[in-house]
């Protein structure tokens, strides 16, 4: 959808008469029903102005194309400026324009794609906009029927027209040079320079033909598309399905086709608990639906396994359309009903209600995702939500499927590889931390190596010398040491300390913790290894859970002010000191179940609770 539409003689008119802003407003509001933002408002005020010199230009043909918020379908993603026409061989083609107005930016070091800038009120990570500007484009490519059969060329760029570029500027920096290659950036003073790059495109005009094509054309993954992402599937071990994962993959492969077929909505619940393989299911149905012609995208709530995940797909490929597959939860807060084919929802234990940096936008994200596509598939284990926010449970999600009158279907996973295939660790660990009575008492005949350590030293020892083998060793921590957020990217700086033992939290740049080769110096926590699976892990138990009286107690005091996880239980423990106990109680125990259960071969535990170490010794033997 476009928001406005019209000739380039029509666009420099309504900014002559100081309207092309208000005119906007109107069609938001009478289309969309909202009413736009002050700050939005004068944005655009302040960018079309801008465009208006860029295309008040002869050799820019009048009855080009000007499309401005054009809404690329099936998603909630917005184009901010767009020129249509036909080049010089009469091929169509269109030029996108991502419009910033950023004055500064920093380059952040080692992580793909991303800087820092001032937006929303304070300095955040986002996308380069060269990035930004080349992945819509890449979108509409691969998704797009009319653009894929007319071969219109897309040419994206990147116009910060506040932004001052200085030599050796953080824009410019080597890291992001591919995407500077496929999206160029102009900043301040290099008005002549984008008009030079919108007439190598536009040099008749279209009369909005080749807008109202790409408005309108079908939903069709491109071949190129469906080849990459068959292709960096084909032969990864990573993702070879086994048992009951295949033959919930065929159910769910089934169900999905038939709302291709039929267009009726479904909602899919696929329970399992560590190591079920519930990933390995996803990743594959992506691949196959892909293929199939749908358009489907991978989406969880927490970025690690997202992060992970595709970089073990892409290997060392950095540039590449299938990043557009992978989605953050809060993705469709603005989706329209059955925009996609197929959701298929990782981690659905750890969704939320409001969605976006300041949790203000979106109203459920369950219903979001599942008012989104014909089928959406949650894989979920209720027994990991970890923080006061996450909602995620097989009731609610029934709930909201009711709601939008979806199919419900169930399946069930049972543990394959992890805790090397044992259903009997995981019934141990519930009965230790005394989540629920089990049967388990110890670990007799479970193949699994469990050891209690009696210093932290001991256990990095051991994690360090599994690690030579393959990588696939980490030290992970609760979340009772603050994580300094200006010493995040600094590897000397020490967060954790136990007596002389000291270690950095998993720093802020570079590879995902799972991934890089130098994260066995450093430890991660709760947000940076669930939904992972390492060979062996070794756990820190701090201070906020530990063993008195015959009993296992859990104490919030003792988390790090840092921590997300519990935010506003101080709050809740004023109003109903009870209610406070048993959240926080149930989430620190979760997130303890989650760390001791992220290794499939090994667990080493150092505890600084001396009662909580003695303890696990004894049901050990």
């Amino acid at each position: 959808m476009i928001v406005y539409d019209g000739l380039k003689t029509d666009f420099l008119s309504s900014c002559e008469r100081d309207s092309i802003a208000i005119e906007i407003e109107e069609i938001i509001l009478k289309k969309l029903g909202r009413h736009t933002p002050k700050a939005e408002f004068r944005s655009w005020e302040n960018s079309l102005n801008y465009m208006y010199k860029v295309l008040n230009d002869d050799e820019i043909p009048g009855d080009a194309g000007v499309a401005i918020e054009f809404n690329i379908p099936q998603t909630s993603k917005r184009v901010d400026f767009m020129i249509s026409g036909y080049g010089g061989e009469n091929e169509p083609g269109m030029v996108i324009v991502e419009l910033k107005q950023w004055d500064s930016i920093t380059e952040v070091q080692g992580a793909d794609a991303l800087v820092e800038t001032y937006v929303g009120g304070g300095r955040h990570k986002v996308v380069h906009p060269s990035y930004q500007a080349w992945s819509y484009a890449q979108l509409i490519r691969d998704y797009n029927e009319t653009v894929q059969d007319r071969r219109i060329r897309i040419a994206p760029c990147a116009c910060l027209h506040n932004y001052i570029r200085h030599e050796n500027d953080a824009l410019d920096a080597a890291q992001y040079k591919e995407y500077l290659d496929e999206a160029p950036a102009f900043s301040k003073g290099q008005l002549l320079m984008l008009r030079d790059f919108i007439k190598t495109s536009v040099k008749k005009g279209d009369r909005k033909e080749v807008l109202f094509q790409v408005d309108h054309g079908k939903i069709r993954p491109s071949k190129s598309l469906q080849n990459a992402i068959g292709s960096m599937l084909k032969g990864n071990r990573e993702f070879i399905m086994i048992d009951e994962q295949k033959v919930a993959y065929e159910e769910i492969l089934r169900l999905s086709l038939e709302c291709q077929k039929d267009y009726r909505k479904r909602t899919v619940i696929v329970r399992g608990g560590p190591g079920t393989g519930k990933t390995v299911i996803a990743v594959n149905l992506l691949a196959e639906l892909t293929m199939r012609d749908q358009l489907v995208q991978y989406v969880s709530k927490n970025s690690a396994p997202r992060q992970v995940y595709l970089k073990k797909l892409k290997g060392q490929i950095r540039k590449s359309s299938v990043d557009n597959l992978f989605k953050g939860s809060g993705t469709y807060t603005e989706a329209g009903c059955n925009a996609v084919h197929t959701l298929l929802c990782d981690e659905a234990h750890r969704l939320n209600a409001k969605s976006g940096m300041f949790h203000n936008l979106g109203e459920n994200q369950i219903k979001e995702i599942i008012h989104a596509a014909y089928c959406s598939v949650f894989f979920i284990d209720e027994s990991q939500r970890v923080t006061m926010e996450d909602i995620g449970s097989v009731a609610e999600i029934e709930r909201w499927a009711a709601a939008e009158g979806a199919e419900i279907h169930h399946l069930e996973l049972e543990s394959q590889f992890r805790c090397n295939g044992s259903d009997g660790y995981l019934a141990w660990l519930d009965d230790v931390l005394e989540i629920r009575n089990t049967a388990n008492y110890d670990l007799e005949g479970i193949d699994f190596d469990i050891r209690v350590c009696d210093t932290p030293e001991e256990m990095r020892e051991l994690i360090v010398e599994r690690n030579r083998a393959a990588n696939r060793a980490r030290v992970l921590a609760g979340y009772c040491w603050e994580w300094v957020k200006k010493e995040q990217n600094n590897t000397n700086y020490h967060d954790i300390k136990i007596g002389d033992f000291e270690m950095s939290w998993n720093l802020g740049g570079g590879e995902p913790f799972a991934i890089s080769e130098t994260s066995i110096n450093e430890a991660g926590c709760i947000h940076t290894s669930q939904g992972l699976e390492f060979d062996y892990v070794g756990v820190i138990m701090g201070d906020d859970i530990r063993y008195e009286d015959g009993r296992v107690v859990t104490d919030f005091t003792k988390r790090a002010k840092t921590d997300q996880s519990l935010k506003g239980i101080r709050k809740l423990y004023k109003e109903s000191p009870e209610e406070a106990v048993r959240r926080a109680d149930e989430i620190i125990k979760n997130t303890y179940r989650t760390l001791l259960t992220r290794g499939m071969k090994g667990c080493y535990i150092y505890c600084t609770d001396p009662g909580m170490a003695a303890y696990l010794k004894k049901r050990i033997s």
